[in-house]
């Protein structure tokens, strides 16, 4: 069986001391095998019904609300993409499709990029109001 989207990947399930990696899927999923954190490995007997948000969850290197993407590691993978929901500070690897991909795979969304104005302006009949009426 597969990972679909909208699945969770909850390490707390059999896990209780671990950081509290939760995982949604987004996308694709077919070629899925595990996922190291925290020094286990992480499966689809992980799965849960519904993301139980509790106290006591770690983070760490990747980023809640960041998306794990395969496709920026392997071209010809299923295209996994994992959003991370909570926890993550013993978070190593997705293996999928027979690749391993990290922290290095978050998708770069560019935060902090500063809009800068157009100096061109286009050649129009019209021209902005001046003088009085």
């Amino acid at each position: 069986m597969a990972l679909k989207k909208g699945d969770i990947i909850d390490e707390r399930k059999r896990y209780p001391d671990s950081c509290g990696l939760v995982l949604k899927v987004m996308s694709g999923g077919e070629g899925f095998e595990k996922i190291r954190c925290c020094g286990h490995e992480l499966t689809l007997e992980d799965l849960v019904p519904s993301f139980n948000q509790e106290r006591g969850r770690r983070a760490g290197g990747v980023v809640v609300g960041m998306p794990l993407d395969e496709k920026k590691v392997a071209a010809d993978s299923c295209g996994l993409r994992l959003m991370v929901m909570a926890g993550g500070e013993g978070f190593q690897e997705v293996i999928c499709c027979g690749h391993s991909f990290g922290a290095g795979a978050i998708q770069s969304l560019e935060f902090g990029q500063m809009r800068t104005e157009d100096t061109t302006q286009a050649q129009t009949p019209n021209t902005p109001h001046q003088g009085t009426a």
